[in-house]
């Protein structure tokens, strides 16, 4: 649910504290948070990682909306996540996934929703903060894109 005063939710998904372009894009959203906010879109951003991993990378971000942790497997197979194995004990103790990003409408519907099986494939948040203005302003009466059955 989406914090009091917001109708729509993101959430971004990233892989993990391993990963420098996932700090890069959650430091980067944090300085659009603002635009995001004035469309009525709350933020938060969830992973893999433990508590403990969490607590650490914070010492890299510098965001103010909410950070969650613990995915399980189960979790990440239900968003339709790619989810790849640690290619060493160096970059993490665990499976993760691959970035998602979902934008979650007022009744509950994914509206856009993009998602990587790598960590070089994102949307550009410029682009997708622009876009998402344009589909919750009323005149364009922009449906939820891909749903031909």
């Amino acid at each position: 649910m989406p914090q009091t005063g917001f109708d729509w939710k993101m959430v971004v998904v990233y892989r993990g504290k391993h990963c420098p372009l996932c700090t890069r894009y959650l430091n980067e959203l944090e300085k659009l948070k603002d635009d995001f906010f004035k469309l009525g879109i709350d933020i938060v951003a969830v992973s893999a990682d433990s508590e403990a991993q969490v607590t650490a990378h914070m010492a890299d971000l510098t965001v103010s909306y909410p950070v969650a942790y613990g995915l399980s497997i189960e979790q990440m197979q239900q968003l339709g996540l790619y989810i790849s194995q640690p290619r060493s004990v160096q970059e993490t103790d665990h499976p993760f996934s691959e970035p998602g990003l979902y934008v979650i409408n007022d009744k509950g519907q994914v509206q856009v929703l993009d998602i990587s099986n790598g960590p070089f494939a994102r949307p550009e948040l410029g682009i997708l903060l622009s876009g998402l203005a344009f589909i919750r302003d009323p005149d364009n009466n922009y449906p939820i894109r891909g749903t031909y059955e």
